[in-house]
């Protein structure tokens, strides 16, 4: 496999994805844990909100690394070790997104053991980690235009 250009429109597709993911978290009662379980339907949306924003993220660290350098990724657990191998992400920010795609993994696996608290904490805590990886993925193709290839 040899690296070639990364589908610009990728990118704008998982990048929305992630975007429209949250904002449906952040519209969801968040003000306090006893608001967010007065409806059993917001525990429900949240862990669907929160998990395809997880996937789109690292689907979009995916395409980088196997358009942009051939690098595969068979698990979502190896795709912050390899961005941070390319330079895309520092160590910190690799942990950060290998720590998410567990979470990811437990949320589709183990989703009888993630409790109403735990998602609760994730949506109040930590979405800004998802926007934040995001961000950061964009900013280094903002910076190597090079790599992106702009047709549909």
């Amino acid at each position: 496999m040899t690296p070639q250009l990364i589908r610009k429109v990728i990118v704008a597709e998982r990048t929305a994805w992630i975007r429209q993911m949250l904002e449906s978290i952040r519209s969801l009662p968040l003000d306090s844990y006893e608001h967010f379980r007065e409806d059993t339907r917001n525990p429900a949306a949240a862990e669907s909100y929160l998990r395809r924003a997880l996937e789109a993220l690292l689907d979009l660290g995916r395409h980088i690394l196997a358009k942009g350098f051939a690098e595969v990724a068979a698990e979502y657990k190896e795709i912050g070790t390899k961005l941070v191998k390319v330079g895309i992400l520092s160590r910190e920010q690799g942990a950060r997104l290998r720590q998410l795609a567990g979470y990811r993994n437990r949320l589709v696996h183990f989703y009888h053991g993630v409790s109403t608290r735990e998602l609760y904490e994730i949506c109040t805590k930590h979405i800004d980690d998802i926007s934040a990886l995001a961000e950061q993925l964009l900013n280094w193709l903002r910076e190597h235009p090079d790599k992106l290839d702009s047709r549909i």
